[in-house]
This record gives C-alpha cells, structure tokens and sequence, in this order.
C-alpha cells in the first residue's frame, strides 16, 4: 500500500434549515465494510493520539467537532491531512503509521474500522513499522 491509496472522501450532505444531516454506508461511501466504532473525545490541548500502524485494519475517520490533523507516513513518504468537516473524511489503509495532533477545543475524532479490536493487528514500534514496509 502507498500514502496515495489513502484519501479524503467527501460524504453526502443533505442539507435543511433545520439542521444538516451526513451519512456513511459501508461498501457504498467508504470502500470496506464496518465492524466497529470508536471515537476520541476530551483531548488535552497539546496531546496527539495514534503514533501506530494497523497490517490489516482498513479506517475513515471524521472529524464529527472541531478540528484535528492526521499526518500518514507509508515508510517512504508522509502527508498531513487537516479534517475539519464532518460531511468528510480520511480513508486510511493499511501499513499506514498514523499521528493525530493539532486537536482544536471540543474535538471529536470518529473512526469507523473493518474489524473488530485485534491487539495483534497494530504495529506500536515505528523501528519495526519501517522494516516491514521496506521489504
């Protein structure tokens, strides 16, 4: 996988005076399935989130409040992406190492995934994160 297979994606909106509504269908609007939902909320100002890798593990991840950046390193090259909408988002695929900073007051980070929580998914070493994606 390369950085360039991550992307944003622009989600439908429907739009009324009474307020706006965006949604997300797995398969439809994001290219995997959903199997489970977290999200980050309450983040100290100066804090960042992630600093790992998942090998199989497909994500979108919504800035539902405020603002935040991902910043996605494929082992050869990085790309910063700042998600500020949350008629928006970042699909992230795997072999990404992943870094969320630069969080705004109030924000919340959604993030839809393809699995359920596999500890043995994820790659916490960067070192080790490197090797893997030099072969």
């Amino acid at each position: 996988m390369s950085i360039n297979d991550c992307h944003l994606i622009n989600l439908p909106k429907i739009t009324d005076p009474r307020g706006n509504l965006s949604f997300i269908e797995g398969g439809q609007h994001i290219p995997f399935d959903i199997k489970r939902v977290y999200y980050l909320y309450d983040v100290p100002g100066g804090s960042d989130r992630g600093s790992h890798a998942h090998k199989n593990l497909h994500q979108f991840i919504v800035a539902m409040s405020g603002s935040f950046d991902v910043v996605l390193d494929d082992g050869k090259e990085k790309k910063r992406f700042h998600l500020n909408r949350s008629y928006n988002g970042l699909y992230v695929c795997p072999m990404m190492w992943r870094d969320l900073d630069n969080f705004s007051s109030g924000a919340v980070c959604m993030v839809l995934a393809s699995a359920h929580y596999d500890e043995n998914d994820y790659i916490r070493d960067y070192s080790q994160f490197l090797s893997l994606t030099s072969k």
